[in-house]
């Protein structure tokens, strides 16, 4: 049996990698994109099945759906929720048609896809969630509320997801990422800028940080890894019998599931706090 895989948010990133290294696998690879011309571009690159799929619009999720189950003749073994994208600003700046925008692509059309996934996987038996959350899942960081908010609600969907499906056939998992080479913070600034009125807000020396530090190009950090270690964590998921329910990427993130269990809620604040902008 050939494996099939639905990877939403392919169009750069862990996406790509993930659908490059799973087709190198054999698995049978469905990439989507929110975009045509990304579409097109990932078959140009190599990518032999590539659909379109919008997370922030139904009909476009029922219809990537419904194209994905064409190539895979009716059936799928996975779902890897990886389409994400982070709306920088504090708290008190994010208007709420943004916040909804950012629920809309992070949490809401994921919701949406996987509810369509499972009934399908009840029907046939056998199935695996992979959700890609992120070390702001685990803990909250300053001037990243939206993204925040999504993680956590994704985080909290996925383990109640995971206790209902217990003892069925069907695995869930989350992948908690850190610091990963991807188009994440060119993707962010090109939000900021678009949505956050830095220069009537009180924090605008704040924002000027993170423009510069958005603008910079290499490696958010030493600690940054290729988005290849994520998707060797991806491929224990999909082919181990017994998937973990959380995986770990970078340094980061193990660090941040310490803090969260043994730090008292002020030193962790404080800790935190450092992050800025």
């Amino acid at each position: 049996m050939r494996y099939s895989v639905l990877i939403t948010g392919c169009s750069s990133g862990i996406g790509l990698e993930a659908a490059k290294m799973l087709q190198e696998r054999n698995f049978l690879v469905v990439a989507s994109c929110r975009k045509q011309e990304d579409v097109e571009r990932l078959k140009s690159e190599g990518i032999e099945h590539v659909v379109q799929l919008d997370l922030a619009d139904s009909a476009s999720i029922a219809q990537g759906l419904k194209d994905t189950l064409e190539i895979t003749q009716g059936s799928l073994f996975a779902l890897f929720n990886n389409g994400a994208y982070g709306q920088p600003g504090a708290v008190e700046d994010l208007p709420v048609a943004v916040l909804k925008e950012q629920f809309e692509s992070n949490f809401f059309g994921t919701h949406e896809l996987t509810c369509l996934v499972l009934k399908l996987m009840h029907e046939q038996g056998y199935g695996r969630i992979v959700n890609n959350s992120s070390v702001l899942g685990l803990v909250a960081a300053p001037f990243r509320g939206a993204y925040n908010a999504s993680k956590f609600a994704l985080e909290g969907l996925t383990d109640t997801m995971r206790l209902e499906l217990m003892g069925s056939p069907i695995k869930v998992s989350l992948i908690e990422p850190g610091p990963i080479e991807s188009k994440f913070r060119p993707n962010a600034l090109a939000a900021l800028k678009k949505n956050i009125d830095v220069k009537n807000s009180r924090h605008q020396a704040g924002y000027e940080e993170a423009i510069e530090r958005l603008s910079k190009e290499g490696p958010v950090s030493s600690q940054t890894l290729p988005a290849g270690a994520v998707v060797k964590k991806l491929i224990h998921a999909l082919e181990s019998p017994r998937p973990r329910a959380r995986y770990y990427v970078t340094l980061p993130t193990y660090g941040a599931g310490m803090m969260r269990r043994l730090l008292p809620t002020c030193l962790l604040d404080w800790v935190m706090a450092k992050q800025g902008a």
